[in-house]
C-alpha cells in the first residue's frame, strides 16, 4: 500500500522500503493516499475461491495489506484505515474476504492492535521475527518482542497460530502469528531482490525454483481456486509474484484485475510462469531452456557468480518484454 519504512533493512528484497523524508515523504504518502480507492475498485467483485483441498468447497480469500510498514503514522489513518474500512463494505455481502495486515510488529501497540480489531482484520501477520531488523539480532531480543505482542493481542482477543506459508486458521475467529528470514523458513534462503541481492544475502541456488511455491508465480492465473496470488504496488501496478517481474501485467488504476488476468490466460509466457516453470517462459520467443539457464547467471558485487531463476527472468523481461509487459519481440 506504500513504499514507506521506517527501517532499510540489508536483507529486503525491495530497495524502495525505506525512510523518506521531506518532498520524498510527501510523493510517497500521496500516491498511497491517491491510488488505493481506485485500486480496491477494480478488485473482483468477490473474493472467494474454490479449495481442492476440501472437495472443492467454496472459502473466503483473502487479502494482504502491507508496507513498508503500513502502521506508520502518515499512512495508517489516511491509507490502512479507510482502506479497510472499504474492502469490509466491499465483500460483506458478497461472501466476505479474509483481511491480513502485516507489519515488522516493533511499532505494534495496544492502541493500534484494539484499532485493527475494530477495523476488521482477521489476521495480525508480524514479518519482522529475524536476526536482519535492528535490535532484534539475538533471539533473546525477538522472544522479548514477541512476548510483548502476544499479551497486547491476547488482551483484545486476537489469538496466537502458528501459520507457515498458505495455512490459515480452521476456525473463523481473529489470528496473529510470527515469521521472519530465518533458517528453514519459508522466505529463509532470501529472495534473490533488491538490498538483499547487492549485500550478496541469497543463499539460494540454481536449484531453487522460487517461481513454484506460494507467493512465488505458481498457479497466479488459475483465479478460481486456492493458490492464485498476485500482488500490487501502491501505483496499481500489478505482478504475478510478490517478488515481482521486472515489467507489471497490468495497472489496476486503469483496469480491472480480472481483466487483466483474462488478458494473460493462454499467453506461453504467463502460462509458464502459473505452472511454476519460469524456465520455460520464453521458448515461444527463441529461448530454449537451456538458453533461460545460461541467462540466470549473473556476478555479483563482489566479483562472485550467482544462479537463480529469478535472474533468468529478469533478463527475460529485459530483452523480449517491453512495458507494461507488452511483447515488442513477438518472433
Amino acid at each position: 500500500m506504500s513504499w514507506l519504512c521506517h527501517r532499510k533493512c540489508v536483507h529486503c528484497y525491495e530497495d524502495r522500503f525505506r525512510p523518506y523524508y521531506g518532498a520524498e515523504l510527501a510523493a510517497v504518502v500521496t500516491e498511497a493516499e491517491t491510488n488505493f480507492r481506485a485500486i480496491i475498485s477494480n478488485l473482483p467483485a468477490q473474493m472467494s475461491y474454490l479449495d481442492a483441498a476440501d472437495g472443492l468447497a467454496r472459502k473466503r480469500g483473502r487479502i494482504i495489506l502491507a508496507g513498508g510498514e503500513i502502521l506508520l503514522e502518515p499512512v495508517r489513518k489516511t491509507v490502512l484505515y479507510p482502506a479497510l474500512d472499504l474492502l469490509y463494505d466491499k465483500y460483506k455481502d458478497q461472501g466476505g474476504v479474509e483481511l491480513i495486515v502485516q507489519t515488522t510488529g516493533d511499532i505494534l501497540s495496544t492502541q493500534i492492535v484494539e484499532d485493527l480489531v475494530k477495523y476488521h482484520v482477521n489476521v495480525i501477520s508480524i514479518s519482522g521475527i529475524d536476526e536482519f531488523h535492528q535490535g532484534l539480532e539475538e533471539e533473546s531480543d525477538r522472544e522479548a518482542l514477541r512476548a510483548k505482542i502476544t499479551a497486547m493481542c491476547d488482551a483484545n482477543g486476537v489469538h496466537h497460530f502458528p501459520l507457515n506459508a498458505g495455512q490459515r486458521p480452521f476456525e473463523p475467529g481473529r489470528y496473529f502469528h510470527f515469521f521472519g528470514a530465518t533458517k528453514g523458513s519459508w522466505i529463509g534462503k532470501i529472495w534473490p531482490r533488491g538490498r538483499a541481492h547487492q549485500n550478496e544475502l541469497s543463499t539460494a541456488t540454481l536449484a531453487d525454483n522460487f517461481c513454484n511455491a506460494w507467493s512465488g508465480g505458481l498457479n497466479f492465473l488459475d483465479t478460481a481456486h486456492g493458490g492464485s496470488e498476485v500482488s500490487i504496488e501502491p501505483n496499481g501496478n500489478v505482478y504475478p509474484c510478490c517478488m515481482k517481474t521486472k515489467k507489471a501485467i497490468g495497472n489496476l488504476l486503469t483496469e480491472s484485475l480480472d481483466s487483466i488476468l483474462a488478458r494473460r490466460r493462454g499467453d506461453p509466457v504467463y502460462e509458464a510462469i502459473s505452472m511454476g516453470h519460469p524456465e520455460r517462459m520464453g521458448i515461444g520467443h527463441g529461448w530454449s531452456v537451456e538458453k533461460f539457464y545460461e541467462a540466470s547467471t549473473t556476478t555479483l558485487p563482489s566479483g562472485k557468480s550467482y544462479q537463480n531463476l529469478c535472474i533468468g527472468c529478469d533478463k527475460f523481461h529485459d530483452e523480449v518484454l517491453g512495458t507494461g509487459g507488452l511483447l515488442i519481440n513477438p518472433k
